[in-house]
């Protein structure tokens, strides 16, 4: 029987985030001995919140050493947990702190690791995990022989797990850091206020900006301020998250005019990000299959675009609009706006 352990670092206020639920929600679904592994400054609160999961023990490395993310750290953590539990197979969620360490876990281990994992299984007695490869264009069926096995498992997937609250005896694992460990120092956070934050993983919805919202339009002008006070203000009044075309994301570096909110680290498609939302809506973009691919995991798509034979009108979206998204975009806030209010 495998033992399966689910790692987990717990957020600045001691909860566990929506990833680390889904990727307890995944193991559980395997069967085998639970063991519950936590990092943090203090975990009691989210064991605590996850005690009716049927861990069979709750391991946990603690301190402010273990606080914020820093690699030195956070693979010893695990590395420590993992022996400690005698884990044959390691789930975690794939957080950027997580997917920093995980590979480097694995080889102190003698294991071997799968990263973007979308799904696992178990049948006849072996586990199965899905990973999509040549930017989601392939899926493949994954089972090894090798352990520990370390997956990391794509935010998303899976619907978070949940169960009943508790008090949970938690068994502190001891790891003992020499200062070459602690070189790196977290000095402090910045993060944009929370109307200011366009990237929101969470979001029901999605919107993509193309490049042509900076392009000359109808009357030989470019209009990129109102570009970005109508994308900005959709934005404010659904709460979406946004993304951006490879094409728009590149034209900083082309001298050309940007929106200035946009980064590459919106971006979405072959060469970008998949994420995954209810839905999503696309404006000023040719929908073509390098840019669609990143919509895989996008369940409604809609397009704006004023060419009628351009890439979502071929069957890449299930709700094309051929209209100018100037215009579109304009009337939805002018009606969104009463609602807001």
């Amino acid at each position: 029987m495998e033992t399966i352990l689910v790692l987990a670092h717990t957020e600045t206020d001691g909860s566990l985030a929506k990833p680390a639920l889904e990727a307890l929600a995944a193991a559980k679904s395997l069967g085998g001995t639970l063991v519950a592994g936590l990092v943090g400054d203090n975990v009691q609160t989210a064991a605590n919140c996850i005690a009716g999961w049927g861990a069979a023990k709750f391991l946990a490395v603690t301190g402010a050493d273990f606080a914020h993310p820093r690699y030195a750290t956070d693979a010893a953590a695990a590395e420590a947990i993992a022996k400690a539990a005698g884990a044959t197979v390691i789930v975690a969620p794939a957080t950027s702190r997580w997917n920093r360490v995980l590979s480097g876990v694995a080889h102190r281990l003698g294991g071997r690791a799968d990263t973007h994992v979308t799904a696992i299984a178990a049948a006849g007695g072996a586990i199965s995990v899905n990973r999509w490869y040549y930017r989601q264009r392939m899926e493949a069926v994954i089972q090894r022989a090798q352990r520990p096995w370390v997956i990391a498992l794509d935010p998303g997937c899976v619907p978070a797990w949940q169960g009943d609250a508790g008090t949970a005896a938690v068994e502190n694992v001891a790891v003992t850091l020499a200062d070459a460990q602690k070189r790196t120092a977290v000095t402090g956070l910045k993060a944009p206020a929370a109307d200011q934050q366009t990237i929101r993983p969470d979001a029901a919805m999605l919107l993509v900006a193309g490049a042509g919202w900076t392009k000359k339009q109808a009357d030989g002008q470019t209009h990129v301020p109102d570009a970005e006070k109508l994308i900005l203000g959709f934005l404010k009044l659904t709460q979406a998250s946004l993304g951006g075309s490879k094409s728009l994301v590149d034209l900083g570096g082309e001298g050309q005019a940007v929106l200035s909110f946009m980064t590459h680290l919106h971006q979405i498609g072959q060469t970008g990000s998949t994420p995954r939302h209810q839905k999503g809506l696309s404006t000023c973009c040719h929908g073509e299959e390098p840019h669609t691919v990143g919509w895989r995991f996008v369940n409604e798509r809609r397009a704006i675009s004023l060419d009628p034979n351009c890439g979502w009108a071929r069957g890449k979206a299930n709700v094309l609009y051929v209209a100018d998204a100037f215009a579109v975009m304009a009337k939805v806030n002018e009606l969104l706006a009463p609602k807001k209010a």
